[in-house]
């Protein structure tokens, strides 16, 4: 495994060779979910509370035929001025790399760069799943299935609001992923605290969520956790409101034949549009909540293995 094309950042090789907490991140919210320099601004503040959450941050990214594991600054300048990034899945993963190419990891790419460096917690805003319309046009994101092979325990604020939300957990569930809300009942739905579905399971600290990750590990069993993490009630726009913007969004996304990898990026703009600006501020404060609790979850992991 010495030849992997892994580059890691100075601060992630440190943190590697004195055995400290690391939590990866994907880059596609950089490239693909904000404009400049918001998206630079962001994920520097994310950075930052994993830091401050006592862990070191590995945002992931593909550039020049490698595989970035935390970026210095001024590749995080680059990626974030970057034109025709590549929205990089478990599909075109290699290929971005074989061609010197560069990409912004989704989830799915994330947790496969992650296991590759091994990092066992990532987190995001929100996973992928299936999409509204999915049983015409087999729309579900490759995150399900990733989720279902690669062991890597991902913490987000559950499935973006604008998917067909029971046809995920379903979907989840007959993949074998755990599904655990943290410290409540209800499973989340990214800009909104309860979606109206119950969450399978429930997991109240770091701790305990550190511990399953462990012994699912000591079975062997495959895959990762997902661990939904409900916004900061301060924070939240409530369901009830956004159902008909996303519906709205939707139907237009529809109208005008949008497919494929360019739904996501297209509702998340429309959606910005359309409630002048408050998706994106509850995206932000929802993706700060979620790296704090991974760098909790990732600190009880190192803190198990050195005890």
């Amino acid at each position: 495994m010495t030849d992997l094309p892994l580059t890691y950042s100075s601060e992630v090789a440190a943190a590697r060779a004195e055995g400290r907490a690391i939590v990866a991140l994907e880059s596609t919210i950089i490239t693909h979910g904000m404009p400049y320099p918001q998206n630079v601004e962001t994920a520097r503040l994310v950075e930052a509370d994993i830091r401050a959450a006592g862990a070191v941050p590995a945002t992931m990214a593909v550039m020049d035929g490698r595989i970035h594991v935390g970026l210095e600054d001024a590749d995080l300048d680059r990626l974030a001025q970057a034109r025709d990034v590549a929205k990089l899945s478990r599909a075109d993963l290699a290929l971005c790399l074989a061609q010197g190419g560069i990409g912004a990891t989704t989830v799915a790419a994330t947790m496969i760069c992650s296991a590759l460096a091994g990092i066992s917690v990532f987190a995001t805003g929100g996973i992928g799943g299936v999409h509204q319309g999915a049983a015409d046009s087999f729309d579900i994101s490759a995150d399900l299935r990733e989720l279902s092979e690669t062991p890597v325990t991902v913490v987000a604020a559950g499935a973006k609001a604008i998917l067909d939300l029971p046809k995920t957990l379903e979907v989840l569930e007959t993949l074998g992923v755990p599904v655990i809300a943290y410290g409540q009942d209800a499973f989340p739905a990214f800009w909104s605290r309860d979606s109206g579905l119950a969450a399978p399971l429930r997991l109240n600290s770091a701790a305990e969520i550190a511990a399953s990750h462990r012994m699912r590990a000591t079975l062997g069993l495959p895959g990762g956790q997902l661990v939904a993490n409900p916004i900061p009630v301060e924070a939240e726009i409530p369901s009830a409101a956004l159902a008909p913007v996303i519906a709205d969004a939707q139907a237009e996304a529809d109208a005008q034949g949008i497919r494929g990898k360019a739904v996501t990026p297209f509702l998340l703009q429309r959606l910005f549009e359309m409630t002048e600006g408050a998706t994106l501020t509850a995206n932000i404060a929802l993706v700060r909540n979620n790296a704090r609790l991974a760098a909790q979850i990732a600190r009880a992991l190192v803190e198990t293995r050195s005890a």
